[in-house]
């Protein structure tokens, strides 16, 4: 019987019926069970192991070593210098919107992962000045 699942015991025995239906057969009931499971079992992992977004300087790095681009590449993609390019590289600047829609454009980042702030960032207002 399909139930929320609430407790560590509820999420294994959910653990342990989805891989007793993984080779079911297609437009089945048990293949319906597998699917509603399936988004139990994710549902529940959401809640109890959320993932955080990666910082924009780590997105970058990850997306140039997977294409093996180098400091040169980044300068290239969003203008200014290496030092700049550097600063990016370790989060030592927030990005700006061209910077952010190039990223984006270029190595595909999300541009979620992108706008984020640093954590010690502070925001002034045009009027504060």
């Amino acid at each position: 019987m399909l139930r929320p699942i609430k407790t560590n015991a509820d999420y294994e025995a959910a653990l342990a019926r989805a891989a007793e239906l993984m080779d079911v057969e297609n437009d089945s009931p048990e293949a319906d069970e597998l699917d509603v499971l399936a988004t139990l079992i994710e549902a529940y992992e959401d809640k109890r192991f959320p993932m955080d977004l990666p910082s924009p300087a780590a997105a970058i790095r990850f997306r140039m070593e997977q294409q093996g681009l180098r400091v040169d590449d980044l300068v290239q993609m969003i203008g200014g210098s290496v030092g700049r390019a550097t600063q990016v590289l370790s989060g030592e600047i927030d990005l700006t919107l061209p910077m952010i829609q190039a990223l984006h454009e270029e190595l595909g980042i999300p541009a979620e992962v992108l706008i984020q702030r640093r954590r010690d960032s502070r925001f002034v207002s045009a009027d504060a000045k």
